[in-house]
This record gives structure tokens, C-alpha cells and sequence, in this order.
């Protein structure tokens, strides 16, 4: 018995297919992303002319409907209907993986309440790749655009910069120079890396300390992606011992040497390794 490879035995069911396409590199789009696109009876973009060129360049023939932000509740009606019909729709943003700070979530919420498929076809991610090459913690939160507001943006930033870990967020090249201040005043001692044109010729990965950016001189080219690391703990400025750190130690001293219980508590805690060896020293001399 000759056993078909998995992909030949997979089924296009009928539903709405999440396709995820370039950014910015034609190039960079999967055989089965280009199948989809090629099998369905229509394709949903933000804008005609820009997805217009990934088509013609794979000779994709599919008919091509504009659901951006300003008309996408008024086009569910009509594309459910298409759906519950039997037909194959692929929804496809402007460059990456749709329905991530992109139209689509709409729709998308729709075919679940009515028990329509919806099937990702993974891709480019513009989040995956900044993340990627950061060299920061790939535990990360996505933050998508900012507020418009200041006041909303500055309360956003000011709960943002509690968490410890790596944020990717997205900024308009217009309003980069207006947030960089805020960011300043947020994130200082952490690492920002700014992710313009991914994929593209003119690719740039510009990366800075917070505390030693500046606003760009000229307006940069195309939306940025911007990475912010994880909080950077500075052991010089660490905790003095709490109660709690002291316990331990004490626990730990009768099986211990000074160096293995220095190695550990300076890990798990904030305290420097002077401190939790001097207190060592002190616990033996007591006896």
C-alpha cells in the first residue's frame, strides 16, 4: 500500500481561510497559502492594489473585495451569507498575518457564532520576526497601536511598564518623534529595537538603550515594529536582605557551603551575592 504524504490527503472545506502574505519580500509566501488563495472563490483584502501585486505575480485569478476597518461591519452580512453558500473566502491583510491589528476579528467572530470554519494558514508575522532578532526574552506581550489620546496613551504606557518581560508594538512612522519621550519616561534602563521595512531592501534594525534615544531626524519610511526588553535587573542596585532571603539562608547553611548558597540566592532573589555572603559569614561566626 503506497501511503499519500499528508498534504495530498488534506481537504479544502469550505469556510474562511486566514492567509497570512508577505511583508514586504513576494517571495516569502507558502505553496499552501498560494493553493488557497488560487481555490477561492473570493479573496478579501484591505486594499486592491497593493494585494493586486502578490496575485498577478503567482497568477492567483481569484476576485478581489476591499474589507478595510471603515467597511468591514456593513460587508459581514453579505460574506456569511457567501460562506453558509459553500464557498471557499480567503481574508488577507495588507502584509502579514490578518486579523492582528488588521480588519478581520469582525468576521472572524461572526463565523464562530454561526458555526463557519475558520482556518489559519500560517505565515509571516511581522511580531515573530521583530522578536526574533531582538535578542530579547521571547516571552513577550504584543501591544499592537497605541491609543491615539495621550492621556489614554500615557495611562496604557504606565501599566505596560509594570510588566517585566518583552512588549512588540506597532507605530506610525508619523507618530514616532511624539511617543518617544513617553517611552523614555516609562522604560528607562531597558533595550528598544526599532524594526523598519522587514524584508524589504532598505531593511533596518536600529537598536538603542532608552535612555539614549533621540528623536529621528527625518520621518522614517513605512510602519516601525518596535521591541522593548524584558526589565533589566541591575545587580548593583539590588535589594538589601528581606526576612524571608534571611530564612532561607538559615535553612540552608547546615548543608551548604557559603559559595553553593551565595550561587543560589543571588538567582532567585534580587539580593547581591556581597550581601548573602557576609550574611553567611555572620550565621558561622555566631556559633
Amino acid at each position: 500500500m503506497i501511503i499519500k504524504p499528508q498534504f495530498e490527503l488534506k481537504k479544502h472545506y469550505n469556510g474562511l481561510y486566514l492567509v497570512s502574505t508577505p511583508l514586504g519580500n513576494l517571495k516569502d509566501i507558502t505553496f499552501r497559502a498560494i493553493e488557497i488563495l488560487t481555490e477561492s472563490d473570493l479573496i478579501l483584502c484591505e486594499d486592491t492594489r497593493i494585494s493586486k501585486i502578490l496575485l498577478e505575480k503567482y497568477q492567483i485569478k481569484s476576485k478581489l473585495i476591499s474589507n478595510h476597518k471603515f467597511n468591514e461591519k456593513k460587508n459581514v452580512s453579505k460574506i456569511i451569507e457567501q460562506l453558509k453558500s459553500g464557498k471557499i473566502i480567503s481574508l488577507i491583510s495588507d502584509a502579514g498575518t490578518p486579523s492582528i491589528s488588521d480588519p478581520g476579528s469582525v468576521l472572524v467572530n461572526e463565523c464562530i457564532n454561526n458555526n463557519i470554519k475558520v482556518i489559519p494558514v500560517p505565515g509571516p508575522s511581522a511580531v515573530a520576526a521583530a522578536i526574533s532578532v531582538s535578542g530579547f526574552s521571547d516571552k513577550f506581550l504584543f501591544c499592537g497601536f497605541f491609543p491615539e489620546k495621550k492621556q489614554h496613551l500615557m495611562s496604557e504606557l504606565k501599566k505596560l511598564s509594570e510588566f517585566k518581560n518583552s512588549m512588540v508594538f506597532f507605530i506610525s512612522p508619523k507618530k514616532i518623534n511624539k511617543i518617544i519621550p513617553e517611552i523614555k519616561k516609562y522604560f528607562s534602563g531597558r533595550k528598544i529595537v526599532f524594526c523598519r521595512e522587514i524584508t524589504k531592501i532598505f531593511e533596518e534594525f536600529i537598536r538603542k538603550n532608552v535612555d539614549e534615544l533621540e528623536p529621528f531626524d527625518k520621518e522614517p519610511k513605512g510602519e516601525l515594529t518596535v521591541v522593548i526588553s524584558e526589565k533589566i535587573t541591575n545587580k548593583n542596585n539590588s535589594q538589601k536582605l528581606s526576612e524571608s532571603d534571611k530564612n532561607v539562608i538559615k535553612k540552608m547553611i547546615q548543608k551548604l557551603s557559603t559559595k553553593e548558597i551565595t550561587d543560589i540566592l543571588s538567582h532567585i532573589t534580587n539580593a547581591s551575592k556581597k550581601d548573602v555572603y557576609n550574611y553567611c559569614l555572620e550565621l558561622k561566626n555566631e556559633k
